[in-house]
């Protein structure tokens, strides 16, 4: 028997609409080991957000992004600079789930590296959690039971390493329930989420940025 006929007519259908997603160029975007013990079926993608280089082409940088090459002062290894990263991950049980409240679950992670001045905004998780539900909601992915935890995440050096500055970084966790199997604009909503978290596209008014800085 062929391996895929053990795969659920409904996984199958999701796998493709995830194949069909536009995402982001800015994006670097692979498949990586799914989790085992989540569920029955899963998929997992990892993806990065680098700087460009110095003198390459690219998409202009906005808000936390530009001030992210401009402190990284045009050294050769500017193309190198990760502005943020994250895990997309999609979990099948044909039984379906009362916790998931469906037969599918999305699992996300995003991280991206901050200002230290950044890591007292009182209103860093809130933004976080809004541009979650922005993207969501551009994107017109319906979905339902949503839940996350942002978390800001301090990081110091100590005896041979305590010339290495401090950093601060934010974690987002979530997860939420897609409406059906069609999960192409979760895909793409994640993706630009993602480069929200890099500072790529342009701020909305109102909208606090995450400003970043250069990792060592």
């Amino acid at each position: 028997m062929n391996a895929l006929d053990q795969v659920p007519p409904e996984f199958l259908h999701a796998l493709g609409t995830l194949r069909k997603a536009q995402c982001r160029r800015e994006l670097r975007l692979a498949e990586i080991p799914a989790p085992a013990r989540l569920a029955p079926f899963a998929v997992a993608l990892g993806a990065e957000v680098y700087a460009p280089g110095a003198g390459t082409p690219g998409t202009p940088l906005h808000g936390p992004a530009a001030m992210a090459l401009a402190a990284a002062s045009g050294t050769e290894d500017d193309g190198g600079t990760e502005l943020a990263t994250g895990r997309f991950i999609l979990l099948h049980d044909p039984e379906g789930s009362e916790v998931w409240g469906g037969e599918f679950r999305i699992v996300t992670y995003i991280r991206a590296e901050l200002e230290p001045e950044m890591g007292n905004d009182e209103m860093l998780g809130t933004v976080a959690w809004t541009w979650l539900v922005e993207a969501l909601e551009n994107h017109k992915a319906p979905y339902r039971a949503a839940g996350g935890t942002a978390t800001r995440v301090l990081s110091e050096s100590f005896g041979t390493l305590s010339e290495r500055p401090g950093s601060i970084d934010i974690e987002l966790r979530a997860s939420w329930t897609p409406a059906s199997s069609d999960v192409r604009a979760h895909l793409e909503a994640w993706s630009d989420m993602v480069c929200t978290f890099a500072g790529l596209p342009p701020l909305p008014d109102g909208v606090t940025p995450l400003t970043h800085r250069r990792r060592n």
